[in-house]
């Protein structure tokens, strides 16, 4: 699989659906060598094993080394640094979660009008934070990378194709961000966390949000919703 990232879409451009990515670990581990591809899911193993007994913020390159019993050194080669370590748990359920929206049955998938999978999307991406959201925020990668690693650039191509077909004349470019903004980690965080917010007011928002940013009716109503004046 090519770790080529696409370019981020235009507004005018062909509304084609993004490449299934890896989450940029940098390695594709049937391509690894036997012993390498081992190794790699050995400190795997001893990574989500720290995750569930002391939480994401226990899990450190040194915790992680002592606990498959191999070098630091060993664990800053394979991952880079512990954004990397992180990342690369979160790897598996996210190319689930891609695959599903890219090539999975309808509305998440090809096949539902583009409003539709715009709310499947959303409402499955809130439920996925929500499962994994303290290790989420655990790898959330600084300012200068937080919007150009693999997984939200293809989210983000994603919305932003869905957009270009639900609202042709609209900057789908910025309003892809507008509510990729909505999906953020850290808000979720906050609203379901500190704000004690139940999913299903989360959910109900996006489909309210995506009713007014496409100009069309909420699921529970009947007849178009009109533009704003």
């Amino acid at each position: 699989m090519s770790s080529a990232l696409p370019p981020f879409p235009k507004p005018h451009e062909p509304a084609e659906e993004p490449v299934l990515l890896e989450l940029g670990t940098g390695e594709d581990e049937p391509c690894l060598r036997a012993d390498a591809a081992r190794n790699r899911a050995r400190l795997l193993d001893a990574a989500a094993r720290l995750v569930a007994e002391r939480g994401a913020a226990g899990v450190t390159m040194e915790a992680v080394a002592v606990a498959a019993q191999v070098g630091k050194g060993t664990v800053f080669r394979r991952f880079g640094d512990r954004t990397g370590l992180l990342r690369a748990l979160l790897d598996h359920s996210e190319k689930k979660f891609q695959a599903a929206f890219l090539s999975g049955p309808p509305p998440l998938g090809p096949g539902a009008p583009p409003v539709e999978r715009l709310r499947a999307f959303g409402c499955a991406a809130l439920r996925r934070a929500a499962d994994d959201l303290e290790l989420q925020l655990a790898a959330e990668p600084g300012p200068d990378r937080r919007f150009s690693v693999p997984p939200r650039r293809v989210r983000y191509g994603h919305v932003a194709m869905l957009l270009r077909q639900a609202v042709p004349g609209a900057d789908s470019e910025l309003l892809a961000h507008t509510l990729m903004g909505y999906l953020d980690p850290a808000l979720i965080h906050h609203l379901t966390k500190q704000c004690q917010m139940p999913m299903e007011r989360l959910q109900a928002g996006w489909h309210d949000l995506v009713a007014r940013v496409t100009c069309t009716g909420r699921p529970d109503e009947t007849g178009p919703m009109r533009p704003a004046r």
